[in-house]
């Protein structure tokens, strides 16, 4: 059975030009990239960085630019060979940020124009970061690594070339980085007459091992200094080895530079607290706060904490929506942030005090975060599938939105890109599912096509309209291929229901939602069913190991990246264990096997492997160890399945050097040009 089209996304190419060309991953490596952005005091300018990589020198720079809230032309303010980032704007308007020109990170002050650049530090080299001022400029918070523990050769100093680690507790690694013996603190200093840092930083973390903000992913949204500064907030978990492994209790901390006390606001609270943000008088502190202890997916609430009556509240209490990116108004009534919803992200309001949650924008867009720039004026990092972040001006009132930024108009004038098409497609369950389609550019519909399912990851991360650098669909489609992407069961934007019921359920209903969106789809004229692929990563990665198992013949092509492949090997050799335990449902020695173990695990379906299958994974990813890969190489080899791994040995869990995230998209390609052949469509 057909149904309708529920959306249409019209994505036209950005600008006409004599030559016509489409997505390439060479040409992914020349966009800049929106980084930070931060508004004047004033509320006139907004200062932001752009990243841009130099594909042959295998490396990225970053620079400063500004631009008028009202519009205007950008203007480029910083053009060292090294990167700028850090910003803040001081009350007096001069823009300060954190730069290695010297050779060490230091802080550096310049003119709104870009003028009068000063150093005004000296700090030691100590993995500087996270630096902002206090909204009265008199104050300044920081982070640096500080020693906490020892090394081999702190325990044996005559020893200095032993090239190991001597390891007695869990968490000695963690994503992509093993465990220095150092944690990252928050210091305090105060600011001079002449704008630079006097004294010497206070930590006001001495002698603790714990981290602020959290690590590796956490940055300095997860810190916050109250208006007169004579408070700061911080995001920290506050436990070490086994049971910061096995917990996601992480909590908001309130250091009074006053008194040098520390108080516990979220205490109680057994999940992530992360984010605070003070009111605009000071009066109250809100963060974003999940409910369940040991899952990281689950909603973000909007606590909001009253220093006078000492109470605490979410204010999102009942709301489907979850929360990341919250401002207060000018006023202190209203808390602004952004939420996912139907394959987008939107900006959403909620009152202060609590009550009914409000959608302010509508559209095929993601408004990918956002800073206030007056009463009912936000600055917004926009995207879309098929172009990457700019800035724009939206009036919250109307969700009017004005462009502020082009910053790949000269990289992108030309280029073709695909029609994006969301879908619903009905599941096994009578539920209905959103399946984006994307075609490739000059689309024929009389012609036959080969289709890839795509399977996201996370296994929570919602399909948006996110301009990915990995998973570019529009760079899929300009190889020929339609693109099918399910926001199958356990994706955000679809309610609590949809995005919990994916805990312990791995292989059941969201592969099963997986094949209801490729059959669907299938139906159509122009996809070839004898040329159909399915690739993933991360979890997306697990659902090709499976499907490659279960898939009855629909596929004849398979890609992981970063796959689990035996979740009973997995389990006890991944980092954060609060995030397996959740997920899959238990431990794979406990008396009685989880169906995890018994029904959703790859490995045990690979006697059926009959397809070719490309492996990638990294030697550094952490988070799904490199094993997994190797594991499911092996055995295709074994068994006989044309099969090809690739591996990088300085790898995470995302390829993030420039000339490795191009070799991963040749491979890529010419894999599937072997394994589908796209160039001869039908």
């Amino acid at each position: 059975m057909k149904f309708p089209f529920l959306t249409t996304l019209a994505l036209l190419p950005l600008a006409a030009a004599a030559q016509q060309t489409t997505y390439t991953p060479e040409l992914l490596m020349k966009l800049g990239r929106l980084g930070e952005m931060q508004v004047s005091p004033d509320q006139k300018t907004v200062a932001y960085t752009v990243t841009r990589y130099n594909l042959s020198e295998n490396k990225g720079n970053t620079d400063i630019w500004t631009v008028p809230v009202a519009g205007g032309p950008a203007r480029q303010l910083t053009t060292t060979p090294g990167s700028e980032n850090t910003l803040n704007w001081r009350p007096d308007g001069k823009l300060t940020f954190i730069s290695g020109e010297s050779g060490s990170d230091q802080l550096y002050m310049m003119n709104a124009d870009g003028s009068g650049k000063q150093l005004l530090s000296e700090f030691k080299d100590e993995g500087l970061a996270n630096l902002k001022y206090a909204p009265s400029g008199k104050f300044i918070l920081y982070t640096q690594d500080v020693k906490t523990g020892k090394s081999v050769q702190d325990w044996y100093p005559d020893l200095p070339k032993a090239d190991a680690k001597i390891i007695d507790d869990l968490n000695y690694r963690h994503w992509n980085v093993w465990d220095d013996y150092k944690a990252s603190h928050v210091f305090f200093q105060p600011i001079g007459d002449d704008g630079k840092p006097t004294g010497y930083g206070k930590d006001v973390m001495a002698g603790e091992k714990f981290d602020a903000p959290l690590q590796p992913l956490g940055g300095s949204e997860q810190l916050a200094f109250s208006p007169d500064g004579y408070r700061l907030a911080y995001t920290s978990r506050k436990l070490t080895g086994k049971a910061e492994a096995e917990s996601t209790n992480s909590d908001i901390y309130l250091y009074d530079v006053r008194s040098s006390q520390t108080r516990n606001l979220s205490e109680g609270l057994g999940g992530y607290d992360t984010e605070p943000v003070f009111s605009p008088d000071g009066s109250k502190v809100a963060w974003l706060s999940m409910a369940t202890p040991g899952f990281e997916s689950d909603r973000n609430g909007i606590v909001v904490y009253d220093f006078k009556t000492q109470k605490r509240e979410d204010v999102t209490k009942g709301s489907e929506q979850t929360a990341a990116n919250v401002r207060w108004s000018p006023d202190g009534k209203t808390l602004y942030f952004v939420s996912p919803l139907a394959g987008t992200e939107q900006l959403f309001a909620v009152p202060a005090k609590g009550g009914k949650v409000q959608q302010l924008t509508r559209g095929a867009f993601n408004y990918n975060g956002f800073e206030l720039a007056g009463p009912g004026v936000a600055v917004v990092n926009k995207t879309t599938q098929a172009t990457p972040a700019d800035l724009v001006r939206v009036d919250l009132k109307t969700g009017r939105e004005t462009p502020l930024t082009q910053i790949n108009q000269q990289e992108l004038a030309g280029v073709k890109t695909g029609r994006t098409e969301a879908r619903m497609v009905p599941t096994t369950d009578g539920k209905q599912m959103q399946v984006y389609v994307i075609y490739p550019p000059d689309f024929d519909p009389a012609k036959k096509y080969p289709t890839l399912l795509y399977c996201q990851g996370g296994p929570q991360s919602p399909i948006t309209q996110s301009f990915s650098y990995r998973w570019n669909f529009q760079l899929l489609a300009a190889n020929g291929y339609i693109v099918v992407a399910p926001n199958r069961r356990g994706l955000p934007g679809f309610g609590t229901e949809w995005n919990n019921s994916i805990s312990g359920d791995w292989g059941g209903q969201p592969i099963r939602d997986y094949l209801s969106a490729i059959d669907a789809v299938s139906q159509e004229p122009y996809v070839d069913k004898d040329r159909r692929g399915c690739v993933g990563a991360s979890y997306g990665g697990y659902s090709v190991y499976f499907l490659a198992g279960k898939h009855e013949g629909r596929f004849k092509t398979f890609i992981a990246h970063a796959g689990l492949y035996n979740l009973a090997s997995w389990y006890p050799s991944t980092e954060e264990m609060f995030f397996a335990k959740q997920d899959i449902g238990a431990a794979p020695w406990d008396a009685t096997l989880h169906k995890s173990y018994t029904d959703f695990n790859p490995q045990l379906f690979a006697k059926n492997w009959d397809t070719p299958i490309l492996v990638i994974h990294g030697g550094k990813d952490f988070r799904v160890p490199e094993g997994q890969g190797m594991e499911a190489f092996g055995t295709a080899q074994l068994r006989g399945i044309p099969s090809r791994f690739l591996y990088f040995p300085n790898e995470g869990h995302w390829i993030s050097k420039p000339q490795n995230a191009v070799l991963w998209n040749r491979v890529f390609f010419e894999w599937l040009g072997r394994t589908l052949k796209p160039d001869v469509a039908k």
